[in-house]
């Protein structure tokens, strides 16, 4: 197996595991659509790379159009693929449309695609070098390589190197119902330090519980930090040891939510590796004020990817004269003019490989 490299000389700062799908995304046409890659770990392994951090994909990518369309865009992102291997089943798709409040929802075509037909030889490769790994979404509990995806972070959970991070990104349609949701979702609470989910998310899975009840059986499992998204109205964040908080939301034009979510994990890890907080020990002993700024940038993140077509978060810039855990403000990001994020797709950026073969 060829590990990553980088200009730093070591792996990957981050790992995503899960699916990278095709969102045929809803037109003002009826009947138009347009295709975009997409799958929740897809989009924060974009959004970790577009704020400057090592990023490595592991998503089973098939090997027709669709799949060749999510490896030249990742690869075009910097995001080092030697971990993703070529998947003989179909690309799964996901038919996007939108309310007239630009909230999106999901119809899945799934059955016999990549994403989910994952071998243990193949979870296995997770990269030396990697600090932080992060999984979640519709891979992380739907069989049968949701059993592999698991093993692979509760081995890297006990290893107690790594610091593990999912996000449940709940799909009632997929899911079937909260009796059966919660288990696979503790279950993979049990695995991670920080677990993210939204207010749907956790409505859902516990219907009229408050959630400062969910956050705290999620922290009695194991995890250390929980945040609870919530909208407009910010974030709510649940520490084992720096206690409970909450951020306010910020006022944007919304373009739609696509990818919201995915930006705002991408934002609050992003955060979490600036300030050095990114080691089981070092987020056990984080201290409030640490915590809240890094709710605040992933807030910030997530907001700006409201202002932008699809799941499409913002790219920052060098911040060369400041320091590294300083608080992200908006001049710290590209400008946009609201249409979807454009990249050289001939060039392959220095330090990226492609998958080599997994032995049987």
């Amino acid at each position: 197996m060829t590990e990553a490299t980088h200009g730093t000389g070591r792996g990957p700062a981050v790992t995503v595991i899960g699916e990278a799908l095709v969102d045929m995304v809803q037109l003002e046409t009826p009947g138009d659509y347009r295709a975009h890659p997409g799958g929740s770990p897809f989009n924060v392994a974009v959004g970790l790379a577009r704020l400057g951090h090592h990023t490595a994909l592991m998503a089973r990518l098939a090997d027709n159009a669709f799949g060749r369309m999510l490896r030249a865009h990742a690869v075009a992102e910097g995001i080092d693929l030697a971990f993703s291997p070529y998947a003989a089943e179909p690309t799964t798709l996901a038919v996007v449309s939108m309310d007239p409040q630009r909230r999106a929802s999901y119809d899945f075509y799934l059955d016999g695609t990549a994403d989910w037909q994952w071998t243990e030889a193949e979870t296995a490769r997770v990269p030396a070098g990697t600090d932080v790994l992060h999984f979640g979404s519709v891979a992380s509990w739907t069989p049968p390589g949701d059993e592999h995806i698991h093993a692979a972070a509760e081995r890297l959970r006990a290893d107690g190197r790594t610091l593990i991070s999912y996000d449940p990104n709940i799909r009632p349609a997929l899911l079937g119902d909260a009796q059966r949701g919660r288990p696979v979702v503790e279950r993979s609470v049990g695995a991670a330090h920080i677990v993210k989910a939204s207010r749907e998310d956790v409505e859902w899975l516990y219907p009229d519980a408050p959630i400062e009840r969910i956050a705290a059986r999620w922290l009695d499992l194991g995890a250390l930090l929980v945040v609870i998204t919530d909208g407009p109205d910010g974030a709510h964040a649940f520490h084992a040891g720096a206690g409970s908080f909450s951020r306010a939301g910020r006022k944007v034009a919304v373009v739609d939510t696509v990818g919201a979510g995915d930006a705002f994990t991408a934002g609050l890890l992003g955060a979490l590796l600036r300030s050095g907080l990114h080691t089981p020990h070092s987020l056990a002993a984080a201290a409030a004020a640490s915590l809240a700024a890094a709710v605040d940038d992933a807030v910030l993140v997530s907001a700006l990817t409201c202002e932008r077509m699809g799941a499409d978060p913002p790219t920052a810039l060098p911040r060369p004269d400041r320091p590294a855990d300083a608080p992200l403000t908006p001049d710290d990001f590209a400008r946009t003019d609201n249409t979807a994020h454009t990249v050289d797709r001939d060039r392959t950026p220095d330090g990226v490989q492609t998958p080599e073969p997994i032995g049987s």
